[in-house]
């Protein structure tokens, strides 16, 4: 592929930018030959979770002091913007037609409502009045939250990272009337600071050089898209020659060599910090554990889910994930809740238990369960989208801060405690006091180093943090791991109830098809858990959830998903907006998967039926017949001037690497080869990905299924309980690329695959049939026999794998 750098012309293209490069803050990534060279490298390399949102613009809100065109919309991201002196307008026909008319530079804001650095570019720019002037006099600003229009975020991002080198929101770009883009970073602070320029600086500089430069402006911006679209549209394959020709094998084990390597072997995730949880990665690594049986690799994917589990980032008192932490040992978050966190971590902690048979991963599972369905749940079975890092430390409080809901002064859980001392009246010879702040590292003056609090918002607080195990603590203490996982969670019980007295964070009520998705894979997968006790608890939300979503979103008359819908209040029906948002790639993708796996744990096949007609929609809406490969947006959409491809499986996989996957099971349960000849087009167009395993582990993973074939479990007999344990076997364990077939004998069945209704009983019994690429081994009758044969395959069996109190 032509670098940038021949495209555009480097003497051209840094003319364009010097200005810029040394007015604001990228001028510390300045754009250098050799990061302009690998741009094709970097693109789409950003994360991947954005969107914006369509305009519904009254005039008569104009005239109202304070008040500017989001307070029309449905976003709360947009809406927490609707109050600001600024001109804002959300991404619309309006908008555009007034920069071209009025030849302006368009200042396109996006970000998100649980965004914390979003909040404070809001406070100190959007707030200002000086500064609202200036960006009202010389520019059209726009205003798009990266959850409702991904498309237009993975597109401006891909510039940012062009130039920058890095990413992040809230984005702050500067287009051009034609959407071209001329500058931008992420965060400014407003006023001028340690020798860089802030944000009123920024915006006159930049307005000054569009009245000056304007022609010279505009072709650098045009010759920016027409490179992005030119490496979108021409085949992968043309890249990096060795990559382009490593096997799948050789692809597999180049990537066990990087894991190996860039994993952190004492605190688990990638080294460094910040950490974030990466479940493709992890996913990725049990799926090559189960390939190799190298425990090494399942050591990695465990040790990481252990020191989430213990860390700060998990919720101890509880449940669930925040996003990320900003220290190497997970212990400080970054406290925001998002929707897709949580739905990943239920697919690893799942897969961890499959794998292991240990208690403790479903007893995280089930905290995480009851904190969705607590707190971000819609009472129609939709789930919301996440919850802000930011809130008011009392109800008194003129000023949010980062983390206030989450932690703890030493002095605050002695005294619930003191108050509460009759809650631990079985636990009157031990200290549970001590007990509890031993355990969750809880100091008098605060667990938090500076370092991980750049803001002071944790000076003298503690966040709930475990050093060592249940089993640690029982031995300090003199008793047992049982009684002190009863004291620990009677000390929870008792934090939780003080702390629903505090400010709740902001929950944003976007209800998102995409992370809906990705939570119905995570309920699936722990619904097909026989020894899960609350296995008809997860069946019946994921029901409830898949209902949802054909009701709300799902156009019925014109065949689409849709992106969003908005669940103001949790209790009353949701709502679409003015102009409904359609779905993108990820929102068919996640949900064809999810809906796979429902189809596993109930064997009800509507929901496979289901997935195959959402695969032919989205063979339709997005497959690039020329090339191969999904795009990220449909092609009717006129206001976005490049369709994306992503490369990258971020904080969430992206689109095409997990419609590998759903192409190869559709297309074997259907036994559809139309379906199966669109993984070759896709491996084809993503063949050169550097150091695919690393880059996009999910799309390895899926590949992976190609190369080494596929499992199927066919049971026969009466549909009884009998025949169900039979079908249970395969939900135990964690078996890459299952097909589960159910050919009940008493009743009608639709069967998908037709060659399986030659499948029958042996001696009148229930009788499965276990195959791997076409050859099967002999029927079994017996439920233990099958146990036998996939335990030693999928369990990790050593001396240490018991289930202990840790």
């Amino acid at each position: 592929m032509l670098s940038v750098v021949s495209r555009i012309g480097t003497r051209n293209y840094l003319k364009s930018f010097n200005i810029y490069l040394h007015h604001n803050q990228i001028a510390k990534n300045s754009l250098r030959h050799t990061a302009v060279q690998n741009f094709d490298k970097n693109i789409s390399r950003f994360l991947s979770y954005t969107m914006a949102h369509a305009c519904s613009a009254r005039e008569d809100h104009r005239k109202h002091k304070g008040v500017n065109r989001l307070i029309d919309e449905k976003s709360p991201y947009l809406l927490q913007h609707a109050h600001n002196p600024v001109n804002w307008f959300p991404w619309c026909d309006e908008a555009l037609e007034l920069a071209k008319k009025e030849n302006k530079l368009i200042f396109l804001s996006i970000g998100y409502s649980t965004c914390h650095w979003c909040h404070v570019m809001e406070k100190e720019s959007f707030e200002d009045i000086e500064t609202a002037k200036i960006m009202n006099e010389k520019f059209i600003n726009i205003k798009v939250d990266r959850e409702e229009r991904p498309e237009i975020d993975k597109l401006y991002m891909t510039f940012i990272l062009l130039i920058n080198g890095t990413g992040g929101w809230p984005l702050s770009i500067f287009l051009t009337p034609d959407l071209s883009p001329i500058t931008g970073g992420t965060y400014f602070p407003n006023t001028d600071r340690w020798g860089m320029p802030g944000f009123k600086t920024i915006l006159t500089k930049v307005a000054n050089k569009w009245e000056t430069s304007r022609e010279d402006l505009t072709e650098t911006g045009l010759s920016v898209i027409e490179a992005i679209r030119k490496s979108t549209m021409q085949k992968r394959a043309d890249g990096d020659h060795d990559d382009h020709t490593m096997s799948v094998e050789d692809k597999f084990y180049q990537a066990i060599k990087i894991y190996k390597k860039a994993f952190d072997h004492e605190y688990g995730g990638t080294s460094g910090s910040p950490k974030f949880p990466e479940v493709s990665k992890i996913n990725f690594l049990f799926h090559a554990f189960v390939q190799t049986k190298d425990n090494e690799l399942l050591e990695l994917a465990l040790n990481t889910l252990d020191k989430i589990a213990n860390g700060g980032i998990h919720d101890h008192v509880f449940g669930g994930f925040s996003r990320y932490s900003v220290d190497v040992k997970w212990h400080v978050p970054h406290f925001e809740k998002m929707l897709y966190d949580q739905a990943q971590l239920l697919m690893a902690y799942s897969n961890a238990y499959k794998i292991t048979k240990k208690q403790k991963y479903l007893d995280i599972i089930h905290k995480t369960f009851r904190y969705l369905l607590k707190d971000l749940s819609h009472s129609s079975g939709g789930f919301f989208s996440g919850e802000d890092a930011d809130s008011y430390p009392t109800s008194d409080s003129k000023e949010k801060l980062e983390g206030a809901f989450y932690v703890w002064s030493y002095d605050e859980i002695e005294n619930l405690f003191k108050e509460n001392h009759d809650k631990f009246k079985e636990f009157e010879s031990l200290k549970p006091f001590d007990i509890y702040c031993y355990h969750y590292d809880i100091k008098e003056h605060g667990n938090v180093e500076p370092v991980s609090d750049p803001h002071g918002n944790l000076i003298d607080k503690n966040v709930l943090f475990v050093n060592g195990s249940l089993r640690d603590t029982a031995e300090k203490f003199g008793t047992n791991p049982d009684t002190i996982a009863a004291l620990l969670e009677a000390g929870n019980d008792i934090l939780h109830a003080e702390r629903n007295k505090r400010p709740r964070p902001h929950l944003d009520r976007k209800i998102l098809t995409s992370w809906n998705g990705l939570l119905l894979i995570g309920l699936s997968k722990i619904a097909c858990i026989s020894e899960n006790t609350r296995r008809d608890e997860y069946l019946e939300v994921g029901k409830k959830l898949i209902n949802f979503i054909k009701t709300y979103l799902y156009d019925n008359d014109k065949k689409k998903l849709l992106r969003v819908c908005y669940g103001e209040n949790g209790e009353t029906e949701p709502t679409i907006g003015s102009k409904p948002i359609y779905g993108y790639l990820d929102d068919y993708a996640f949900l064809i998967k999810g809906l796979i796996y429902f189809y596993v744990a109930t064997l009800d096949v509507s929901y496979l039926r289901w997935a195959k007609e959402l695969q032919d929609l989205q063979d339709e809406y997005f497959w690039d017949s020329q090339n191969g490969g999904y795009f990220y947006s449909e092609a009717s959409q006129s206001d976005v001037v490049v369709r994306m491809k992503e490369d990258h499986d971020g904080a969430e996989p992206a689109g095409n690497s997990v419609s590998i996957s759903n192409l190869v099971l559709l297309g074997a349960y259907f036994e559809d080869q139309n379906l199966k000849e669109r993984t070759t087009a896709i491996c084809n167009y993503f063949s050169n990905v550097s150091n695919m395993g690393y880059s996009l582990p999910e799309m390895l993973s899926s590949l992976l299924l190609i190369e080494i074939g596929l499992h199927m479990l066919v049971v026969v007999g009466p549909d009884g309980e009998k025949t169900r344990e039979l079908v249970d076997v395969a939900s135990d364990y964690y078996v890459p690329g299952l097909l589960c077939i159910l050919l009940p004998i008493d009743r009608p069945h639709d069967v998908t695959r037709k060659s399986a209704a030659s499948f029958k009983m042996i001696r009148n019994l229930p009788t499965a049939y276990c195959c791997h690429n076409k050859r099967c081994t002999l029927p079994m009758t017996d439920a233990k026999l099958i146990h036998e044969e996939f335990a030693s395959k999928y369990l990790y069996i050593d001396e240490s794998n018991v289930d202990k109190k840790d």
